[in-house]
């Protein structure tokens, strides 16, 4: 830091500078996150300095977070969920399996998950404690039953399940999983970090979230396909009792308890949230997802006739491409600009094809993927 601060232009020169350098989203075909919605920036500008770690303070604040709980709620299958907006999908993947384990309170809990599940349970096994066991997937890449049963013992706390897995972006067997998960009196977590905001307006109706009997939390984040402003994950409790092992004192604050796993948390995701949900309503957002599955149909259909198939066929907006040499075709690519990412098992060209993206971009990528293969 400078002894004598610099004027404003200069620091806004900097800015400029240090945001050119930030890739454009514009031939991003890897991020779970787009642009948000002109609405969500300007409520996030509005409520910039409201802190929910003291929503004491700021009750109007609150009331919006309580709302935009009740409408995803409502999405998600049950209008009465609890819960509150967290920072992203690996706070809310670590805070119910931090109730999963506060709740069953054994010695040496172990939660059994699917192989397919996103690396913030390999975070969570490290923070919590409890040993993860990871399922075999079937050959469409969701969670194989017998595998997940033959993992369950007397020291198992949870099952969890992912509904648009962040490789494939395929469903596990939600209802299997849930059943499972009732015979054997366990806590059963549904993470739909991206999928929270497309299965529901999906042409073909899924059952995965709370309208499943046995779901006991789900994870979702408005920040993904719900275009709101980062960082607005969502954390949602069938039961508010789920709320309880995660509370603790707070006697300085003008609240008495705090169940977030952050301290400060930003009133301005809050409001991004609750603006965007309000002005895109579900016919907004099914117009949303109906554009980003045309597209997916466009990119599938356009790379079959470059004789290169997908792993299988796209449920949403993901598609995990088996393309021949795919490190070399990836740099190839790269250095047109395209930036995409891989599956890990099997290894695939991975592509999230978000509402940044157009019918124009995609035509001109399936080009571009051609004259590098």
């Amino acid at each position: 830091m400078n002894k004598k601060g610099l004027l404003e232009k200069e620091v806004l020169s900097l800015l400029t500078k240090a945001k050119q350098r930030d890739t454009s989203y514009d031939k991003v075909l890897s991020s779970m996150c787009t642009k948000p919605h002109p609405i969500a920036i300007k409520a996030h500008m509005q409520f910039i300095s409201s802190n929910m770690g003291d929503f004491g303070l700021f009750q109007g604040t609150k009331e919006l977070e309580e709302e935009v709980i009740q409408m995803m709620g409502s999405m998600l299958g049950d209008a009465n969920a609890c819960g509150y907006l967290t920072t992203g999908g690996t706070e809310s993947n670590i805070q119910a399996l931090r109730t999963a384990r506060n709740i069953k309170n054994k010695n040496h809990p172990n939660m059994v998950v699917p192989n397919s599940s996103h690396f913030s349970f390999d975070k969570i096994a490290d923070l919590l404690g409890i040993e993860m066991r990871k399922a075999s997937m079937d050959r469409e890449f969701k969670a194989d039953i017998d595998s997940v049963a033959n993992l369950i013992d007397q020291n198992t706390i949870a099952l969890v399940g992912i509904a648009g897995s962040t490789e494939f972006g395929q469903i596990d067997p939600i209802d299997k999983l849930a059943e499972l998960a009732l015979s054997n009196d366990l806590f059963f977590h549904v993470d739909a970090a991206f999928g929270g905001f497309v299965i529901p307006f999906l042409d073909k109706k899924y059952d995965f979230d709370f309208s499943v009997k046995g779901v006991t939390s789900m994870t979702s984040d408005p920040h993904k396909m719900g275009m709101s402003t980062i960082p607005a994950g969502g954390l949602l409790f069938k039961d508010k009792a789920c709320l309880l092992p995660l509370e603790i004192d707070t006697p300085y604050l003008t609240i008495r308890k705090q169940h977030s796993l952050t301290g400060t948390r930003s009133g301005a995701a809050v409001a991004a949230t609750y603006a965007v949900m309000k002005h895109m309503g579900q016919d907004g957002y099914r117009k949303i997802v109906k554009k980003c599955m045309k597209m997916t149909d466009t990119l599938v259909q356009g790379t079959r006739k470059l004789g290169v198939k997908p792993l299988i066929e796209p449920v949403m907006n993901i598609v995990a491409l088996d393309v021949p040499e795919l490190d070399e075709v990836r740099k190839k690519l790269r250095a047109k600009g395209w930036i995409t990412s891989i599956t890990r098992n099997p290894r695939a060209m991975r592509i999230i094809v978000m509402p940044h993206m157009n019918e124009t971009s995609i035509e001109l990528f399936i080009s571009d993927l051609e004259l590098c293969l």
